[in-house]
């Protein structure tokens, strides 16, 4: 099966919110009424009931105010740090697809994913104890269909296709909006995770942060301690101290109990 992907253009994104509302009906979600606090934002942040947030980032350059508005979703990442940092088997898995999906009946709520994504994009349900995100709709596209949040578009600033042939698609545009003036377009598919499914065309490639994306994510190295050396280490000293009681037995024998006489 090919690897699919999703292009945010956010030279075209006008913060209409569509994607935003596709995302809740499709899914189901339960509504929660934010509060203003000063933002266009529908909410300060991602929830477990809320996965796709379009972020409003004010930005003055020579004295000119604009918004910066990119979609916030989960990357699947091709190499996760929330797969790396998941203790329990079969909660986290990566598709043919290459998307990265959420199996809540697996998981045990201990929030370890949230510690290995460098995007800080799973979130914790305080009521049920599992942990939530986009799943790039893989119900809708393991039949064939594009993520509801493509399909409610209305600038074609979301494009869903095969990966390879978006990647050169976004290259692309980026060239032609370097040819247009904007001497730093780029596109935001950080190499720290291997790459993404999820990447976005920038104006300024340069200053992703601008954007409210980091600008160098990787797996954090306490995740690679862990499940690296740490991990090793550990199944090392389980197998030798199974090895040496063994070996011990072999050479003494049972230990045998004596009865002590009474006074």
């Amino acid at each position: 099966m090919m690897h699919v992907a999703k292009l945010i253009d956010t030279t075209l994104c006008i913060g209409c919110k569509a994607c935003e509302v596709a995302c809740q009906q499709w899914n189901d979600q339960e509504y929660t009424l934010g509060t203003f606090d000063g933002s266009y934002q529908t909410m300060p942040d991602l929830a477990p009931n809320f996965w796709n947030l379009i972020k409003f980032n004010e930005y003055e350059r020579d004295g000119k105010l604009s918004w910066l508005m990119a979609k916030y979703q989960c990357m699947h990442c091709v190499a996760p740090g929330c797969l790396k940092a998941c203790p329990a088997p079969g909660a986290i898995v990566t598709l043919a697809n290459g998307t990265v999906d959420f199996a809540q009946e697996n998981c045990i709520g201990c929030g370890y994913c949230i510690t290995g994504c460098p995007f800080d994009v799973p979130r914790l349900s305080n009521t049920t104890k599992k942990v939530y995100k986009c799943s790039l709709c893989s119900d809708r596209t393991a039949v064939g269909l594009e993520p509801a949040c493509i399909k409610t578009c209305p600038t074609n600033c979301l494009t869903f296709g095969e990966r390879d042939a978006l990647l050169h698609g976004a290259e692309a545009r980026a060239q032609e909006l370097r040819a247009d003036g904007h001497a730093e377009a780029g596109v935001y598919n950080p190499a720290g995770v291997g790459g993404t499914h999820v990447f976005y065309v920038l104006a300024n490639a340069a200053r992703p942060e601008d954007y409210g994306l980091p600008k160098d994510p990787s797996v954090p190295w306490t995740v690679r301690l862990w499940k690296g050396p740490v991990k090793w280490l550990g199944t090392m000293v389980l197998v030798g101290g199974i090895l040496g009681t063994f070996f011990h037995y072999v050479r003494y024998g049972p230990k045998e109990a004596h009865d002590v006489e009474g006074d």
